[in-house]
């Protein structure tokens, strides 16, 4: 906990002058609250006794001070209200651009384990509220020990009876918040466990929405989002039992601490030890003392739920990226493109069996080779080890004779295009998804870039032509369309090596065999690896690489393979066969 507060305090560093103000703004807002109550007392014991005219004299007096406290307060607190929420704010502002940063940073072994709607809770609910605690927590901080320690000093300085009396209470009453203060940072904690799980089911059930609607399996949805809302409801109300044993507790003992006031004032009066003035600015300040503690009461909350915010924001922010540009590693430049895996072996995070064991394969540079084999064989994972989506267990990939290791992440990534299956397209429009290839371009290079990929004729139909909005994931377009888009964004890119990651399987044979013209123009004069599950495709490639669990166990042309009578030519015959 001290390392985490040590780092939160960190981020005022930027905002200093601010804070500082802020701060003191607070403790000029909290002396002039201390001053009222001295000022009655002034009033009551001695400017009551003089004649009218000497009292109207010292009134007007009195009266122009209480206006200037009035404006010098109102200032204070707008400044804390306006330029401190602000601060705040821009803190947030930090935080959030530092994990988005971040986040962008992890490899997929993260995001393999990894729902989406939990790191978006991490990123908007958390951050809210240490943004509050941000703002709120030092001011309230300071309000409430200048108060408290003011009040005390002039209590004593009243009647130091009282005083004891008044004062007496605070231990327990610090020693009951200490305690609950522990139940109420777990429960909270747990609160925002709760929450990131709904956020992620609501994710995936937007995200799946058509599913569920084509399996008309609404009610199946609404039970399982029942049950995570049900435990969530369920960690409020235990966080919310303990603040209530927390808020009441608290109120018991600022009402305790009235009732000794009041009862020992009585028995002080009736002894001379006390006058009633003195009982009751004792009460007023008795107010201002039991006020900032409520306030600390109320920061108890506020500061459970910006902590707990702030720890599952450092929990991520403390994962190490484990892809990450070696110290010294260089641009890499593809002169040839030739790929070569020397002894390459790969398993996931926390998997007990490799993926992938021992594979040696050269490919030569502008190749075309295409990788086939039964589903979990590794061919998407061979292909991710390249631009190191994922990194060798063991072995090495080299690119024209240079480790991928030993190259920066950003150099290598952008000689390596990937059109896959599954295409994602981001909200906005067709030209925006294209310029997303190469964000520097010019419109006449993404015009080109769309002609090469076949898209160019279906974009100028559409309403606005490149500037037609596609919806969420592309939704307003066909599955070719899609595959189109994303081939255009790889043509603007114009990368050295291309893979092909199954992009024609979930297509009719129309549009495959329009993308399937656009992917062999892409390819020309690249080193190319194609991933086929429909055979058919591949026949022209200069070799096909059969991969098993056992590695690559066969590798030719595709009449070569037929010939041999093998595993290729059964996996042939088993599509063919009608």
């Amino acid at each position: 906990m001290k390392k985490n507060l040590k780092t939160m305090i960190s981020y005022y560093s930027k905002y200093k002058l601010v804070f500082w103000l802020d701060l003191f703004f607070a403790a000029l807002s909290a002396a002039i609250v201390l001053i009222i109550p001295l000022i009655v007392r002034f009033v009551t014991s001695n400017l009551i006794y003089e004649s009218p005219e000497f009292i109207i004299s010292r009134g007007k007096w009195i009266a122009l001070g209480l206006i200037f406290m009035i404006i010098v307060d109102f200032g204070c607190k707008f400044y804390i209200s306006n330029i401190g929420h602000v601060m705040g704010t821009r803190i947030e502002y930090d935080m959030r651009a530092e994990i988005f940063d971040h986040l962008q940073k992890l490899s997929f072994s993260f995001y393999d384990n990894q729902k989406v709607g939990a790191l978006m809770s991490r990123i908007t609910n958390d951050l809210f509220d240490i943004t509050e605690l941000m703002h709120h927590g030092p001011e309230n901080i300071i309000l409430s020990v200048i108060k408290i320690v003011g009040a005390i000093v002039i209590l004593v300085s009243i009647n130091y009876k009282l005083a004891i009396v008044s004062i007496v209470v605070l231990p327990f009453m610090f020693a009951f918040s200490y305690v609950l203060n522990k139940k109420m940072r777990g429960a909270f904690k747990n609160n925002r466990a709760k929450i990131a799980e709904i956020n992620g089911q609501i994710e995936d059930n937007l995200s799946g929405i058509r599913v569920v609607k084509s399996f008309a399996n609404e009610e199946i949805e609404n039970r399982k989002f029942k049950v995570g809302n049900l435990n969530f409801l369920n960690a409020k109300k235990n966080s919310y039992f303990y603040m209530g044993v927390f808020q009441a507790g608290v109120g018991t003992f600022t009402t305790i601490v009235q009732v000794l006031v009041i009862v020992t004032g009585i028995f002080l009066i009736a002894n001379n030890s006390v006058t009633a003035t003195d009982l009751v600015t004792f009460m007023l300040y008795i107010s201002v003392l039991t006020e900032p503690i409520n306030t600390l009461i109320n920061f108890t909350e506020q500061f459970q739920n910006g902590y707990t915010g702030f720890e599952r924001f450092r929990e991520i922010m403390d994962i190490v990226p484990d892809i990450t540009d070696k110290k010294g590693a260089k641009p890499l430049v593809v002169k040839k493109g030739e790929i070569e895996f020397k002894d390459v072996s790969f398993k996931y995070e926390d998997a007990t069996e490799e993926v992938l064991s021992k594979v040696d394969l050269k490919v030569p540079a502008g190749a075309y080779y295409a990788l086939v084999g039964s589903s979990g064989a590794g061919k998407t994972t061979l292909c991710s080890l390249i631009p190191r989506f994922y990194d060798v267990t063991s072995g090495s990939i080299k690119i024209d004779g240079e480790d991928v290791r030993d190259v920066t992440l950003k150099s290598l990534r952008s000689n390596v295009g990937i059109v896959q299956q599954d295409v994602y397209l981001f909200s906005g429009t067709i030209y925006e998804n294209i310029l997303y290839g190469r964000p520097d371009a010019t419109r006449e290079e993404v015009i080109a870039a769309a002609k090469n990929a076949n898209a160019h004729d279906f974009i100028m139909s559409m309403p606005d032509g490149y500037e037609t909005d596609i919806g969420q994931r592309g939704v307003k377009l066909s599955g070719g369309q899609k595959q189109r888009l994303s081939i255009a964004r790889v043509f603007l890119k114009n990368p050295a090596i291309l893979i092909f990651d199954e992009a024609t399987s979930a297509l009719d044979n129309e549009s495959e065999k329009v993308v399937q013209d656009s992917l062999e123009s892409l390819a020309t004069n690249r080193t190319t690896i194609v991933i086929a599950h429909r055979l058919s495709t591949i026949r022209n490639a200069q070799k096909i690489l059969v991969l098993t669990d056992n590695g690559i166990e066969e590798e030719g042309s595709h009449k070569e393979l037929m010939e041999k009578n093998g595993i290729y030519r059964g996996l042939y015959d088993m599509q063919f066969k009608n």
